[in-house]
């Protein structure tokens, strides 16, 4: 690092304790990236060292002193790196510590990861003299050099000029897919030990992310192969392996390792971890996962919306963030999980729940995105906003394409029925009601209480009392004991 670099001091505070630092809107000064804008953060090995200038930042486009307060801006960050422990392998690595790093910044938030980044620089930080990118630039060289030795030389480009963003975004994510595409042939039953990342439990201190050959990372940025190299460069830091242990269940993917994991990173709050299911013993969610999946009882299907949708409900009337909060925080909620996207294309994607035949909505942005995971006899039941807007169009459209949650879901990799399907009960609503000899009296006004009727020379009726409570029933069906 230059002498300059190393001697600077800067108008902001450098300390771990930072991580997990919120800026909220009332103390906002710009936002870069998130939903509004493209952004995205991107680490490229250098072989040559003489092509790197280190410690150099420059930037292209507007600086914070050019920004309007409040206003919302693209954002890219390229940081080029070079030493003699540093292979191509290592980018993904490095490039998500980015977020780690940057986390230790006062009054600048970070969150998610590569082309998913969303940061804000508060009113207070500018206050107290930060003035430039370059000075965030510089800090974070500074924090990647000092926790990380074997980089050697380190510069950065960031961009904040948005036709330069959306151009330079092409390139990143070829090299996304090519680093996902890598890590499609490996499966977890052709290794002895996952990995553990820790590096979200500064905000979500009960998160057990577990990374498997088919389970990448939430955040969609470490692959199995990417927490291995992390393991071994690095000790000490948030990637460990985790000895898988028995296999307690093949298809959920439970192994005895893991819910010792799950006990130990979640001090207690966890003691079971099923690695390809949905309904039972889910994976725990962060907050960086690139999409979130909503359980929807009315059609017994799993709808997804990934961050930075531009759907503004889901079919049960709720956004991504919205969702997101159901589950984020490293919590284990059945009926709710967060997922990389690059899970979609596993083999094992939630099988135990029936998988593809399970999943009834997505957002079309996403569904186009991952069309080429989405088995061909399941592309056209899948509806997305164009087709339905409400539980009830959703219901409807299912019907119309034979969804298999319709007549019931058979498990493929085993050939289980897993759901029994709603057609005959639909039908059954839909048919003109049959009153039996002994009808059951409700109080329609309020709902609250239903008298049982009793066998003939028993007490009086049970009356059960209702509170607070939304009731929905298609027929009840009375049957002498």
């Amino acid at each position: 690092m230059g002498e300059r670099e190393a001697e600077e001091k800067f108008p902001f505070d450098i300390n771990p304790m930072y991580e997990g630092e919120r800026v909220r809107k009332a103390g906002l000064y710009a936002e870069l990236g998130g939903q509004n804008k493209p952004g995205f953060e991107l680490v490229l090995f250098e072989p040559d060292p003489e092509q790197i200038k280190d410690g150099e930042v420059s930037l292209i486009g507007p600086d914070l002193e050019e920004m309007e307060e409040g206003g919302n801006y693209a954002y890219a960050m390229i940081y080029r790196v070079c030493g003699e422990l540093i292979e191509k392998d290592l980018e993904a690595v490095i490039e998500r510590r980015n977020h780690e790093y940057q986390g230790y910044i006062q009054g600048y938030m970070h969150l998610n990861q590569r082309a998913e980044i969303w940061v804000r620089i508060s009113k207070e930080a500018v206050n107290k003299g930060l003035k430039s990118l370059k000075q965030i630039g510089r800090a974070t060289i500074m924090l990647f050099k000092a926790e990380l030795p074997f980089i050697e030389k380190m510069e950065a480009t960031y961009i904040t000029d948005g036709e330069e963003v959306a151009k330079r975004l092409e390139e990143a994510d070829r090299i996304y897919e090519a680093r996902d595409v890598k890590t499609r042939g490996l499966h977890d039953e052709d290794v002895d030990e996952f990995y553990q990342c820790t590096l979200c439990q500064s905000f979500a201190p009960t998160n057990v992310c577990v990374v498997s050959p088919d389970r990448i990372a939430l955040c969609g940025a470490m692959s199995w192969f990417d927490s291995r190299a992390a393991a071994r460069i690095d000790p000490e830091g948030p990637n460990a392996p985790i000895q898988k242990g028995e296999c307690i269940d093949p298809i959920g993917g439970e192994y005895t390792g893991v819910n010792e994991a799950a006990v130990r990173l979640s001090s207690g709050e966890y003691d079971s971890i099923k690695l390809h299911a949905f309904l039972e013993k889910p994976h725990t969610s962060c907050g960086c996962f690139e999409v979130a999946g909503f359980y929807i009882p009315e059609v017994g299907g799993i709808g997804w919306v990934h961050r930075g949708s531009k759907v503004a409900d889901t079919p049960i009337g709720l956004p991504f963030s919205t969702v997101a909060s159901s589950v984020g925080g490293g919590k284990q909620v059945k009926g709710f999980l967060g997922i990389g996207i690059q899970y979609f294309y596993s083999p094992k994607f939630i099988q135990y729940d029936g998988g593809w035949r399970r999943v009834v909505w997505m957002p079309s942005d996403l569904k186009e995105r991952v069309a080429e995971a989405i088995p061909a006899e399941m592309t056209d039941k899948i509806a997305t906003e164009k087709d339905v807007r409400n539980i009830g169009e959703l219901r409807e459209f299912l019907q119309k394409v034979d969804h298999p949650v319709v007549n019931g879901v058979i498990r493929e990799v085993d050939g289980e029925r897993i759901t029994d399907g709603w057609a005959v009960a639909a039908e059954a609503a839909a048919a003109p009601p049959t009153v039996s000899e002994e009808e059951i009296p409700v109080q329609t006004e309020s709902l609250t209480q239903v008298p049982i009727p009793m066998a003939s020379g028993a007490a009086d009726p049970i009356k059960i009392t209702l509170k607070d409570a939304d009731i929905s029933i298609g027929k009840i069906i009375v049957k002498r004991k």
